[in-house]
């Protein structure tokens, strides 16, 4: 139902990223909005973030995700914007002071997809072929199930990523499978790869809405959006990413799932290479995700995870 908050400004401006991804992901939630609030104007501002600029390194080189979302906070701290929308996997675990995370929107499939023009799945593949993969984590989980495998760097948008393996540059890619079912291209998924031989990264699937903490009136408007078992899933697992230090530069997954009301949490680190791998699976409570994500992370640490970290430098 439609419906005027009295706190419900005029006008509202979502500040996006201008991939076709992340425009699709500012339009869903622009036309939530509109439907929620119909006498509020809803319109985007499309912006280039530095993470879209610097194509020819692997993210984990120059610093990170963050580089998505630094030019979105200037757009809410100066005015210019009252949100921004982000895949959640892409945010920081620490927001800059003033901050926050208002709304967290239910998970789309929060799988893997293997990309193929040739093969079926990662096992059909012939020992030397060249899989391409954007991050660390899927990189290190590959190399430990199929060594057997070359695995290469993959950067730019989804489009420019087939593009690379329809050209010949790839036998095969990885992508999130959420992307590709948001923008219509899910006929490109030849098999979603199980958790247990790619566990997701930490956020993968669901949208993260932000705007500045003293901004009572847009937070307010945005829970109508929220998804609370989402939400309940990816605070345990930034919670476990945040106290082992979680960023690019370091391998690491973190999975969590309602189940029967509780919470069932998968995490791993491991080095790049896949040789060394810390695992660890516990169940918490739905109420407290924080505190599964923290025990999760001690449970890694206990399997050797800070030996792990401290190799990797960062």
């Amino acid at each position: 139902m439609s419906q005027k908050s009295p706190t419900a400004p005029s006008r509202l401006v979502i500040a996006s990223r201008e991939s076709a991804l992340a425009m699709w992901q500012a339009e869903h939630i622009r036309d939530r909005l509109r439907a929620l609030y119909s006498q509020t104007e809803v319109s985007i501002l499309g912006m280039t973030t530095q993470g879209d600029q610097i194509l020819d390194v692997t993210l984990s080189k120059i610093g990170g995700k963050g580089l998505f979302v630094k030019e979105l906070e200037t757009a809410l701290e100066d005015g210019r914007a009252d949100l921004a929308v982000h895949s959640l996997k892409d945010v920081p675990m620490n927001l800059p002071e003033g901050f926050v995370l208002a709304a967290i929107g239910e998970r789309e499939d929060p799988h893997d997809a293997f990309v193929s023009n040739k093969h079926e799945n990662l096992a059909a593949l012939p020992a030397g072929s060249v899989v391409g993969t954007s991050s660390l984590r899927r990189e290190s989980q590959l190399r430990a199930r199929f060594p057997h495998l070359n695995i290469e760097p993959l950067r730019g948008n989804v489009q420019t990523r087939l593009r690379k393996l329809d050209e010949g540059q790839y036998a095969a890619i990885i992508l999130a499978a959420a992307g590709l079912k948001r923008l219509g291209l899910g006929s490109r998924i030849r098999a979603l790869i199980t958790s247990e031989d790619s566990l997701p990264a930490v956020g993968q699937g669901a949208l993260g809405i932000e705007c500045r903490a003293d901004r009572a009136d847009v937070i307010a408007l945005l829970q109508p959006l929220h998804h609370p078992d989402t939400a309940a899933c990816v605070l345990a697992e930034r919670a476990m990413s945040r106290a082992l230090a979680g960023s690019c530069q370091v391998p690491l997954g973190g999975f969590a799932e309602v189940r029967n009301g509780k919470l069932r949490m998968r995490g791993f680190v491991a080095s790049p290479d896949g040789k060394r791998m810390a695992r660890a699976e516990l169940t918490g409570d739905i109420s407290d995700p924080g505190a599964l994500g923290n025990q999760v992370a001690d449970a890694l640490r206990a399997q050797g995870a800070e030996e792990i970290l401290a190799s990797l430098n960062v």
